[in-house]
């Protein structure tokens, strides 16, 4: 069962929830005092993993902007988990049932 976290998303005893594709799309982000663009390297509708050098740290919010299938997605996130010098994890907080869908759909996942 997913029990809510202090920021808003949600986790459970295992690292990750949801099933992710291998797929690297071009991510905009602002979180803290970084900005940026970077890749993702895989997507989920839970979350992604994106390359950066930021410095980002864990439980940081973050606003991600990708654009997935022609459509513009502009998802709120936490810095789920961080590999520094080479990308974070990103966990989505508060997706909406529409964007959920969407990422299942385009991404070509079970629900």
């Amino acid at each position: 069962m997913m029990k809510p976290d202090s920021e808003g998303g949600h986790f459970t005893t295992e690292r990750r929830h949801n099933d992710r594709k291998k797929l690297i799309v071009d991510v905009r982000f602002e979180g803290g005092d970084a900005t940026g663009i970077a890749n993702t390297r895989d997507i989920g509708s839970g979350g992604f993993y994106m390359t950066t050098t930021a410095e980002l740290t864990t439980g940081m919010p973050l606003v991600a902007k990708l654009t997935l299938g022609g459509r513009e997605l502009r998802l709120d996130g936490v810095v789920a988990y961080t590999d520094p010098g080479h990308g974070v994890g990103v966990r989505f907080k508060d997706i909406s049932d529409e964007d959920l869908n969407f990422l299942e759909s385009a991404l070509d996942l079970d629900a």
